[in-house]
């Protein structure tokens, strides 16, 4: 599976997603008249979101041949932005895994839009969701966190084994999909206390030999 945003156009003939049923994919939510923000590009005209239980997808309204969709495997942190610093109108921030990080989304946007809409749209590493009315933040928010947790990040070797972040570690702000440094952050406390632990026991064995001495 290949990460990073990627366009999509295949609709029925009502104007919905078509999804792989074979493989169990469903949609779980559909929300009218959403505007889409790649990276630094404008904002494209208002269209459809489509949140299946493995993917994301926005149609455009305007030009049925327009369209893009990421796995939630590759979105590595979705959020919900209020701040008018950030960005103007109040929506869904997700951040993307590219799978190569050598690149610069920004380098050649200017270019890339002058030559085709779809040009440099695997190297997009922030999407912008803008629903017309905000008050579909909060549900668009657990929309996605419940699909997140339904494609976790794939771990491997002893990470896998050993250490799992809970489904519940979600919190008001946003989620992480797969945070390594937050797992480490998390796993190197439990280590030190464990260590911790570990001296005062020493310590205390110490004492009593010495009080018998």
């Amino acid at each position: 599976m290949a990460l990073g945003l990627r366009v999509f156009s295949e609709r029925t003939s009502n104007g919905e997603p078509i999804l792989d049923d074979n493989n169990g994919e469903v949609l779980m939510h559909t929300q009218p008249a959403v505007s889409i923000v790649l990276g630094n590009r404008p904002s494209e005209s208002p269209g459809t979101l489509f949140i299946s239980s493995k993917q994301v997808i926005w149609l455009s309204d305007v030009d049925r041949s327009k369209g893009y969709a990421v796995d939630f495997v590759s979105i590595s942190l979705h959020a919900v932005s209020r701040d008018p610093e950030a960005y103007p109108s109040p929506c869904i921030y997700t951040q993307i895994e590219t799978g190569d990080d050598e690149e610069d989304e920004d380098e050649d946007e200017e270019q890339q839009q002058t030559l085709d809409w779809s040009s440099g749209i695997s190297m997009i590493k922030e999407m912008r969701l803008v629903p017309s009315d905000s008050s579909h933040l909060e549900t668009l928010f657990e929309v996605f966190c419940e699909c997140a947790e339904l494609n976790p990040e794939p771990m491997q070797g002893e990470d896998a084994s050993n250490w799992n972040l809970s489904g519940n570690d979600v919190n008001l702000i946003g989620y992480s999909n797969g945070d390594h440094d937050l797992t480490h952050d998390v796993l190197q406390l439990h280590i030190n206390d464990q260590r911790f632990e570990d001296a005062e026991e020493m310590e205390h064995e110490s004492n009593k030999r010495n009080s018998h001495q």
